[in-house]
């Protein structure tokens, strides 16, 4: 595949990095440590212009080409993980209950080699903003950082992100026009009654038969509720209830996951979620509260940028390494918000075999970075050619 030369020698670099941010896991917007670093190496690349403090600990970073032009933003979390890490590794979290297991330490690094080529060469007739992002899992800082206006003060007109894949063949790209990810929701609800000895139960209003009745009766929004031609999940992640054999609890909670891709479907869950609990709660005598809270929006790609940025990731890494229509999956991203902001994709990109997102086995590919920066270089040279 073709790396860009100049990236490729980057790569040993590029690891000590990586390997840095790894060591070094910070969590949602309290990233000192992380956007210390990155801050630090920017200046040292030799960036136009650091802005820091955006979304708390975010930055944007600007480069400027070799004649003026338009202005497109490339984007790269920086958060981890609350999870105690099991690789084994000699760079492994320095932090217990801290770990990059979605490798944003790999995205990070991805964007700083793109910004140490692109500050060098400057073969490109615009600008660059480097979106260094906070509390992608948890926050949703890429809907802050577009709340406190990086679009329109940076004249920001496209915008374009990469997230890695775990076993997806090293170096190939996959990613759909249209809806990509999911909207993500959360419900908690809190289930009372009245509590008492569980050998009196004429006498007590028990929350047990209630949560197991709503845990039943939610699964039929997908089942009577949609169109068998939409997409959504409805999971119940958590109950909680109960705390001996022979004692009614008064209360107990359960909590759910919400996965959809349209307006219309959002509606409808939440509407019949209200519904359903509300129903069976008045059933068996005991009162429900429902917190429900809006996520993430559905991230949807553009068609003429996901196209372009296809056409892209093919000339870095061959045709046959490039799936343009892998269809939709039920996670979620904050770069949803970018794209609701400004035109742009979003695609995966391949890290080879090994433990998947999320796991404490989990650890980014080193290899990966100087394909996944090349690429970003190729599609800053080929969106902003110097005539």
């Amino acid at each position: 595949m073709p790396v860009i030369n100049r990236i490729a020698a980057l790569a040993p670099e590029m690891k000590e990095w990586r390997q840095w941010l790894h060591r070094h896991p910070e969590l949602q917007f309290d990233l000192p440590q992380t956007s210390g670093f990155v801050a630090a190496r920017l200046r040292e690349i030799g960036v136009d212009e650091i802005h820091e403090g955006i979304a708390k600990s975010g930055i944007v970073a600007l480069i400027r080409g070799c004649k003026p032009g338009p202005v497109i933003g490339l984007r790269a979390d920086m958060d981890a993980l609350p999870i105690t890490e099991l690789t084994g590794k000699g760079y492994a979290s320095e932090h217990p209950g801290r770990m990059h297991a979605c490798g944003h330490d790999g995205h990070t690094t991805m964007l700083l080699g793109t910004a140490k080529y692109l500050a060098e060469t400057r073969n490109f007739a615009g600008t660059v903003a480097l979106l260094f992002q906070p509390a992608e899992e948890d926050g949703g800082g890429g809907g802050v950082m577009v709340q406190e206006g990086v679009m329109d003060r940076f004249g920001i007109t496209q915008v374009y992100g990469i997230h890695n894949a775990p076993n997806l063949p090293l170096g190939h790209f996959q990613t759909t026009q249209g809806a990509l990810m999911a909207a993500v929701d959360t419900a908690w609800v809190t289930v009372t009654g009245k509590g008492g000895h569980a050998a009196t139960p004429q006498v007590c209003s028990d929350p047990i038969p209630a949560i197991v009745s709503m845990v039943s009766a939610l699964q039929t929004i997908v089942s009577r509720n949609l169109d068998p031609l939409d997409e959504l999940v409805v999971s119940i992640t958590q109950i909680h209830v109960g705390s001996a054999d022979n004692i009614t609890p008064e209360t107990g909670w359960f909590c759910a996951t919400i996965r959809s891709f349209t307006p219309e479907v959002r509606e409808m869950v939440e509407r019949r979620f209200h519904e359903i609990v509300a129903g069976i709660a008045a059933a068996h005598g005991v009162r429900a509260e429902i917190r429900y809270d809006k996520g993430y929006p559905p991230t949807v790609n553009h068609a003429e940028e996901a196209r372009f940025a296809v056409d892209v990731a093919r000339e870095v890494s061959g045709r046959d390494a490039v799936n343009d229509d892998a269809g939709r999956e039920m996670g979620s991203e904050d770069f949803a918000y970018m794209l609701e902001a400004r035109p742009g994709a979003f695609l995966f990109m391949g890290i080879g075999p090994g433990a998947g997102l999320h796991h404490p086995a989990y650890d980014f590919n080193d290899e990966a970075a100087p394909i996944g920066a090349s690429f970003f270089a190729r599609l800053v040279e080929r969106a902003l050619p110097v005539v």
